[in-house]
């Protein structure tokens, strides 16, 4: 199934998917384990800097292998594109979804250039979301306004032809230093002024009730990155500090799992929403 027909099944019956970011193999293990062991789907997701970490063919069939390997209904995303180049290497590259964002141009600059992927993702039948109003990324001000409006929405989805819109709701790029407090109302309004499938980035720390009420009103994809480079690192310094094997095979492990178990629980709570 393609993820914009997903898309559209999850919004009818209020549902939502996780979307992972993943940044070598072995992050990429540890969130398919856990949706293998969930029967979870999932979206793997990649942003230009993992792009460039590991290599664009490298990146996408090592995602598209492991998705066969361990049997996960599952899609590949451009996670914040910057540049229509950039989308188009990876619908070539054979990519299911792209995001290009946009968000920090002028409205009309970020309609024109969206729509223009948007004609260039038609031939490849990949999904395309976008972004709208201001959802801090890391190290941006999280107390900056920019809640995304309705009606702009409407005009952007109606202009554009995107399939999924990532919203500007309260959440950011990171962890929080307090609970975020989803505009909850705002979201409604969205849904009901455009028929595109909602995204909420920013999902890591973003409690379990908040989620659901989040995907009560629309939000049909939610994404997790974060908590998962935060965990993986974490349980790797833990690991050195107290070890002295050289054998990386035999260290990577302990983070993985740690990811599994994080992934998990994730799921079970996106399980629970649907």
């Amino acid at each position: 199934m393609k993820l914009q027909d997903k898309f559209i099944a999850l919004r009818s019956k209020k549902q939502a998917v996780l979307a992972t970011n993943f940044y070598n193999f072995e992050t990429l293990k540890g969130v398919l384990l856990a949706a293998k062991a969930m029967e979870q789907p999932l979206i793997l997701q990649l942003t230009k800097s993992s792009i460039d970490y590991m290599g664009l063919p490298v990146a996408y069939q090592m995602a598209r292998s492991m998705l066969n390997y361990h049997g996960v209904e599952g899609w590949i995303h451009l996670d914040h594109g910057d540049s229509y180049d950039l989308v188009a290497q990876c619908l070539d590259a054979g990519f299911d979804s792209v995001m290009i964002d946009a968000s920090e141009r002028p409205f009309s600059e970020n309609v024109a250039i969206t729509a223009k992927v948007v004609k260039l993702a038609e031939s490849y039948g990949a999904n395309v979301e976008a972004e709208l109003g201001y959802i801090a990324k890391l190290g941006q001000d999280k107390e900056k306004g920019g809640f995304t409006h309705p009606l702009e929405a409407k005009e952007f989805v109606e202009a554009t032809g995107v399939n999924a819109l990532a919203v500007a709701i309260g959440t950011a790029h990171g962890f929080y230093d307090r609970e975020p407090e989803l505009q909850l109302d705002r979201l409604s309004e969205i849904a009901a002024a455009t028929s595109a499938a909602l995204v909420l980035h920013g999902g890591s720390g973003v409690p379990g009730s908040s989620l659901r009420k989040a995907v009560d009103r629309g939000i049909c994809k939610i994404n997790l990155a974060t908590e998962i480079k935060n965990i993986f690192m974490g349980a790797l310094k833990v690991k050195l500090l107290t070890n002295e094997e050289i054998d990386l095979r035999k260290v990577f492990p302990v983070a993985t799992d740690e990811i599994v178990e994080l992934v998990k629980e994730k799921l079970d709570i996106v399980r629970n929403l649907n």
